[in-house]
């Protein structure tokens, strides 16, 4: 997977349980703070409805997420969110994630994310465009 975008954050207090180490729900939060980082860079969509019909317009949602715990990562931790795109479908994307313990290059946890273009009003997914495909396939500057 080539990274459309390295997302560095510092593990905070906050982010572990009683036992020292980063929490599994913390992870997600991880994850999204990459994938805004990259949307501000790539599409300026954030956040909520860009486009549409209705009041509410467009936007993403999300639809399903993954996540493999590969090492642990304790407070005061610097990682690295690697965060590449694997497909785009008709309505959805995904992406993949490595989190990785810097600088040592560890392997933390390894993640996929389903997102889909979403129509608010309608309720309901609707076609990504060739304009928003492209940008959601071009690497953060």
């Amino acid at each position: 997977m080539t990274p459309l975008i390295r997302h560095r954050l510092p593990v905070r207090f906050r982010d572990c349980d009683p036992l020292g180490h980063v929490n599994n729900a913390a992870y997600l939060t991880y994850l999204e703070q990459a994938r805004f980082a990259l949307w501000r860079a790539q599409l300026a969509l954030l956040p909520g409805p860009q486009s549409g019909a209705g009041p509410r317009g467009h936007g993403f949602i999300m639809a399903r997420a993954e996540v493999d715990f590969r090492a642990q990562a304790r407070y005061g931790d610097e990682l690295e969110v690697r965060l590449g795109l694997v497909a785009i479908g008709r309505t959805s994307f995904t992406y993949g994630y490595d989190v990785v313990l810097l600088p040592e290059e560890r392997l933390v946890a390894q993640a996929k994310t389903v997102q889909v273009w979403f129509d608010y009003d309608a309720g309901r997914p609707v076609p990504i465009d060739e304009d928003l495909r492209a940008r959601l396939s071009t690497p953060a500057a």
